[in-house]
């Protein structure tokens, strides 16, 4: 018999109710930069109420229960070893009960949603369907399947009464910021709470994904480095993604590989989650390692197109202007540039040098101009200052406001280098990211074979435009 899902908002938010109300949160200031200040991070850690601190953290968020893997697989890209020895169990105890949140569909149920979904019985609409799941996702599950002409499938169904769950758990995401504000300082605004509400609602939105996954793959089509499986529009529904089977290295395996290629991944997985913001204007919200895979032909490949962003020309230059600045040393203009943005307090005496650490740390791999190994406990320090933008020693921008169009290319970022981090990849990434902040020429072999395939893509679609 299958699991059910608890819907009712009342329900769900009793447990964690109980945990948190009453309690008061406590910080642990440290300082963290990116490429190496993992020893800082480890004696401010061994601070019992910061340890507490992560762990309400994790706590209440883990009571969002139709969220909760999602939660966990953030926190699964992260390898302990910066949390001291003697709470690391404690850590990975309720990191463990996060990640086994997720529904368990017995496959009656599972056939259930899809012929309802899809209006046929099962075996009309698949000549084979493998009723054990090969993936689990945060709302769903993915069957390998095959179609009645020979086609190999992937298959997505949701588990059933996931879309009311996570609707009440986004319901009391408000409450749990109440309770919890200094534990959740991005979350501390109406405006970046319906952000995130908005955001996390789409991933509900099957048909909205096969629309952006179709989109993606046709945008990279013959990509030289980056593929996206076609979506099979006749057997999606609401409840039911249907898309190209990949014949394909999962993410595992892939982390034994040799450094060199591993290396190659790891960049090709940069330019697709970040430099994609930045050259594109859109991108997928949700790098995760369960949705790498390397196909066959040496082409890494995305999948889960739930959470895709698309930010505005402006947003766009306000990103590349704060990085630049950055860069540059120039206190003074990333000052004004927050300023003008509103992300400032203009009651907060915040200095030119405040905002320069504050963006150096939460992107300090990015303006690096050499090569950097990205380790796990990188990537761990990177996740404590992307829960908590106080915990470096930022002075006044412990009252800085992140627009909302900007907390997912954050939460990009960091994710990223979590998938980053679990390859141990090498890169000068400062050199690649400069290819999108300041327009220079590829210094890699894949940023050639890349700018190569955009300039002829150009030139095809000229050709084909009519007179």
């Amino acid at each position: 018999m299958s699991d059910k899902v608890p819907t009712s908002r009342v329900v769900r938010g009793a447990e964690v109710g109980r945990l948190v109300a009453g309690r008061t949160a406590r910080g642990a200031v440290l300082r963290v930069r990116m490429a190496g200040r993992t020893d800082e991070l480890r004696d401010a850690l061994a601070e019992k109420e910061a340890v507490r601190a992560a762990e309400r953290l994790v706590t209440v968020l883990g009571g969002l229960r139709g969220a909760a893997m999602k939660l966990g697989q953030m926190l699964s890209t992260l390898d302990l070893a910066f949390v001291p020895e003697e709470h690391r169990d404690q850590f990975q105890r309720r990191l463990a009960d996060l990640l086994d949140r997720a529904p368990k569909v017995a496959f009656d149920d599972v056939r259930a949603v899809v012929e309802a979904d899809l209006g046929a019985p099962l075996s009309d609409l698949f000549a084979e369907f493998d009723p054990v799941p090969i993936a689990a996702a945060s709302i769903g599950q993915v069957h390998r399947a095959v179609l009645s002409d020979g086609r190999v499938v992937a298959v997505k169904v949701k588990y059933p009464g996931i879309d009311a769950a996570v609707r009440a758990d986004l319901k009391n995401l408000s409450f749990y910021v109440k309770l919890l504000p200094a534990s959740m300082p991005m979350l501390s605004s109406k405006a970046v709470v319906e952000e995130l509400r908005r955001n996390l609602e789409a991933e509900l939105d099957y048909p909205a994904e096969a629309r952006t996954q179709s989109r993606a793959a046709d945008l990279f089509r013959d990509h030289p480095h980056f593929a996206v499986p076609d979506v099979v529009a006749s057997h999606c529904g609401e409840a039911v993604l249907t898309t190209e089977f990949v014949d394909a290295v999962p993410f595992e395996r892939i982390r034994e590989l040799p450094d060199e290629e591993r290396d190659r991944i790891g960049e090709t997985i940069f330019r697709f989650y970040v430099g994609s913001l930045h050259t594109l204007g859109e991108f997928c919200g949700d790098p995760h390692p369960g949705n790498v895979l390397l196909a066959r032909d040496g082409r890494v490949t995305f999948v889960d197109f739930g959470l895709y962003i698309h930010m505005s020309a402006s947003d766009i230059r306000f990103e590349r202007d704060c990085l630049r600045a950055a860069v540059e040393g120039r206190g003074d203009d990333l000052h004004r540039l927050l300023a003008d943005r509103g992300i400032l307090d203009p009651a907060a005496p915040t200095s030119p040098q405040d905002c320069l650490d504050y963006v150096s740390a939460a992107a300090e791999l990015s303006l690096t101009d050499r090569r950097v190994t990205v380790t796990p406990e990188m990537a761990g320090a990177c996740f404590v200052l992307a829960v908590d933008p106080r915990s470096g020693n930022f002075g006044a921008m412990t009252k800085q406001w992140l627009p909302p169009e900007h907390v997912f290319s954050r939460r990009t970022d960091f994710l990223t280098f979590g998938i980053l981090g679990q390859l141990r990849a090498t890169a000068n990434w400062g050199a690649i990211a400069r290819e999108w902040l300041y327009d220079t020429e590829p210094t890699t072999p894949i940023g050639r074979d890349i700018e190569q395939w955009r300039q002829s893509r150009t030139r095809s679609r000229g050709r084909s435009r009519p007179s």
